[in-house]
């Protein structure tokens, strides 16, 4: 059986619906909480990053570790799929830059695909717009050699692919509804900056997720495959 290998960077932040789609393509997940464990010698089949409420230009010693250990998972050639935060260590670990984003973005926000990228195997498959759940307040620039497949009014790069097999993406297509429970629960000043309620959130997340995890399995179904 193939190892994947999740990076957490806070116990309620986990794999969500992707646990599943990877089990179904025969991966074993395993996870690791990056703050609190030192990072594998070795690189898994599969390299899933997760969100945190951190940043990456934080100064925490474990930060540069984790960045030197996606960089050479994308550099072997290995799938590797970065999610919120994820996405932004995979960002800065290939050169691009995170900073503060225009606002802060949390619960359904409208996504586009890029033009140019209408062919991408995975992101090719979704619908020139469709809404995600989102959670944070940092955006990125795109790495060198890296491609833009999706935008939104005030972050102009949410998603993006570097080669074939590294993608990052910053919204969540993963969460369950358990998961944002726990993200209104651990991060209420989040709720409240965003001048919106935990119901809310729930209640849109409820209409949502279903059709987040459907894409969610289309991109592990390209990256496993």
């Amino acid at each position: 059986m193939k190892q994947a290998l999740c990076l957490q960077h806070v116990p309620f932040e986990g794999p969500g619906t992707f646990r599943q789609a990877l089990e179904n393509r025969h991966y074993q997940l395993d996870t690791l909480l990056v703050p609190e464990r030192d990072l594998p010698r070795t690189l898994p089949d599969f390299l899933l990053v997760m969100g945190g409420p951190m940043s990456v230009n934080d100064s925490d010693p474990w930060i540069e570790k984790e960045l030197l250990f996606i960089r050479r998972a994308i550099e072997a050639g290995i799938p590797v799929l970065g999610v919120c935060l994820g996405s932004q260590f995979m960002a800065k670990a290939l050169g691009g830059q995170v900073r503060p984003g225009p606002r802060l973005e949390i619960g359904p926000t409208p996504v586009t695909r890029t033009v140019e990228e209408d062919t991408d195997p995975a992101f090719g498959t979704f619908p020139r717009e469709f809404t995600v759940f989102q959670w944070h307040g940092e955006g990125l620039t795109l790495p060198p050699g890296a491609c833009v497949l999706a935008a939104s009014e005030f972050y102009p790069v949410q998603a993006f692919r570097y080669g074939d097999r590294a993608y990052g993406v910053l919204f969540h297509l993963e969460l369950e509804i358990d998961g944002v429970a726990a993200l209104c629960r651990e991060c209420a000043d989040d709720v409240q900056r965003a001048h919106t309620t935990t119901e809310a959130l729930l209640a849109s997340a409820e209409t949502l997720l279903p059709e987040s995890h459907h894409f969610a399995n289309r991109l592990i179904a390209h990256l496993a495959s």
